[in-house]
């Protein structure tokens, strides 16, 4: 029997953020109709690809590759030199592949691979997580048939607005959500206010100190849970600090990461949290948040993202530098001391998701694909 040709390429990754709503819009095309073998992806050898796709029930190639740093050391010689050989392959794979399509998701994978599409005139889709574009995306903008957004006014031109395509288990969550049997799974209270903390697998410094001083100020709170996601870089160093509140007070649930983050956004009444492409999550969730962007994010585009979200009445933003325990302690309690706001926040957050952006991006996929 002869191989199933490929009709898509998606290529980038490097991360989960990336790479999460590129399977997302790979099972919204199986559900069209595509055949799994007749999707291929393409990512980073030091990104979650090379599990997670396989995982997920589909091929993929890695490329090589490192991050470029901002100083003259010798490392960056190695890290060209990779660079040069992840685009060569890229082109390599569009040439062998010839799909009808390649769909770039962000990420240095994906900018060898839009190449080899210009090269061997494949239409290209961009898909962009975030309000402001990342790089690749940018500089294939002009090459792109379409881009599927996930926020208006993102700086694209032929720009679609679909959302950002959700994994699913965030999507069965927002479609059918069960607090309380999230709270049971995950050992907290159905008595008390939930707070979730979050900041990705590596955490930040910043908000794990700000909770750490938010929770040995609020030690003898009753009312209150944290679970708190501190994450892989500053987990021992944290725990050997760690508060321990009294019996009756406040409920601590440190854990270094959350595997089933469907599970904490369903429990969860309110979230403390970056600001990246994830913000579409707590909207599925209709969960109010507190975001604090990161600041060394490229073109700042999670304050870009916290903005938008703010902007529908669902968030407030507080910027990393202002963020400490009494700051985070006030606007927690400005929003947990007012039930009505918070509600009015949940239905704000839940009026600005967009449940079905898989299939909307499958779709722009697909026009571009039968174009």
């Amino acid at each position: 029997m002869a191989p199933t040709r490929t009709w898509a390429l998606i290529a980038g990754g490097g991360t989960a953020g990336h790479l999460l709503p590129g399977l997302a819009l790979a099972r919204a095309l199986v559900a069209a109709g595509h055949d799994p073998e007749s999707l291929h992806f393409v990512g980073s050898a030091r990104g979650p690809e090379s599990t997670m796709v396989p995982q997920a029930g589909f091929s993929v190639d890695v490329l090589p590759g490192r991050g470029i740093q901002r100083r003259l050391t010798p490392v960056n010689l190695v890290a060209l030199a990779e660079v040069a050989v992840a685009l060569l392959r890229g082109i390599a794979l569009v040439r062998r592949h010839r799909p009808r399509v390649v769909v770039v998701l962000g990420g240095y994978a994906s900018a060898a691979c839009g190449l080899g599409a210009v090269l061997f005139r494949v239409p290209v889709v961009l898909l962009e997580q975030n309000k402001r574009a990342g790089a690749v995306n940018r500089l294939l903008r002009r090459v792109a048939k379409a881009a599927a957004v996930s926020f208006a006014g993102t700086d694209l031109p032929r720009a679609v607005v679909t959302g950002n395509p959700l994994r699913p288990e965030i999507r069965e969550m927002a479609e059918n959500p069960d607090p309380a049997g999230a709270r049971a799974a995950l050992g907290l209270p159905a008595d008390r206010t939930v707070v979730g903390v979050f900041a990705g697998s590596l955490g930040s410094r910043r908000i794990n100190e700000a909770v750490r001083d938010l929770v040995e100020a609020w030690s003898d709170r009753s009312d209150l849970a944290v679970r708190h996601v501190i994450g892989s870089r500053d987990f021992h160093d944290f725990m050997e600090r760690a508060p321990e509140p009294p019996a009756g007070g406040i409920i601590y649930q440190p854990v270094r990461y959350e595997d089933r983050m469907h599970l904490l956004l369903d429990a969860s009444d309110v979230a403390v949290t970056r600001s990246g492409g994830s913000v579409f999550e707590l909207m599925a969730a209709g969960l109010p948040s507190i975001l604090v962007p990161l600041p060394i994010a490229t073109r700042d585009h999670q304050m870009a993202n916290a903005e938008a979200v703010a902007a529908t009445g669902g968030a407030v933003v507080v910027v990393d530098s202002d963020l400490t325990g009494d700051r985070l302690a006030s606007e927690l309690a400005q929003l947990l001391d007012d039930p009505e706001r918070l509600e009015q926040m949940s239905v704000a957050m839940r009026g600005a998701a967009r449940v079905d952006a898989a299939e909307r991006a499958a779709e722009v996929v697909e026009a571009v694909a039968g174009g």
